[in-house]
């Protein structure tokens, strides 16, 4: 997991920069960012399942409460992502030559691998996965893109094609309208956000989830009468 290590390091932008978000009145908001899988087994992969009025079986349940505990794992990293890469197009912005640019970006880049390698080392593939998809929510570009923009198109296809050999794509986008898992993960995001379990953070795309639950409400009907 070294590869996407040094790729989710990259994304972790700039030195301190400020976040402008709507707090919850809770004075044990976030996440811890070193804690590790806990809830049940973090194989358990998850099945396509739809969250309705209608109670969810006890499997279902499990894998949604894994599904949960992978989330809050990674959303502050990718909170923190949007943060940093405002932060740099902003410091970059003020430079005048691609010297000091370069320069910049280098000092940047190595502060980031000492501050965040080892949190990153610790996460799963799946959590690698939810991630990525993150990523894409809160900033609206893919970490693929984000590569390509930064660095080079040609390093962003070879750290692809190295995250593909670990079911990872760096291309991958969040479509809570189209992919069922997303719409658990705007779910648990949710209610993270109403009770203060995690920091609100507006995500590139405005998402309107009461037009999103009645999308998935009409498609578990539809699967019902088949």
């Amino acid at each position: 997991m070294k590869f996407i290590t040094c790729i989710l390091c990259f994304l972790l932008i700039s030195f301190a920069a400020k976040a402008q978000v709507t707090p919850k009145n809770n004075s044990e908001m976030g996440y811890t960012l070193t804690e590790n899988d806990s809830i049940l087994n973090d194989t358990i992969e998850l099945a396509e399942i739809i969250i309705s009025k209608e109670k969810l079986d006890p499997e279902a349940q499990k894998q949604f409460l894994i599904l949960q505990n992978r989330v809050y794992k990674v959303y502050p990293y990718a909170r923190l992502a949007a943060m940093r890469l405002t932060a740099l197009n902003e410091g970059m912005a003020r430079l005048k030559t691609s010297r000091e640019k370069k320069k910049y970006f280098k000092i940047v880049e190595d502060y980031l691998n000492n501050e965040f390698e080892a949190r990153l080392k610790k996460l799963s593939r799946k959590q690698g996965q939810i991630l990525i998809k993150l990523i894409h929510r809160q900033t609206g570009i893919t970490t693929y893109d984000l590569i390509k923009n930064l660095k080079s198109g040609f390093k962003a296809f070879v750290s692809n094609t190295t995250a593909n050999m670990f079911d990872i794509s760096l291309k991958r986008q969040y479509k809570p309208f189209e992919v069922n898992e997303d719409y658990l993960i705007e779910t648990i995001l949710v209610r993270a956000f109403e009770s203060g379990r995690l920091y609100y953070q507006k995500p590139a795309n405005p998402i309107d989830y009461s037009t999103l639950a009645l999308h998935w409400e009409g498609m578990a009907k539809a699967l019902n009468k088949k």
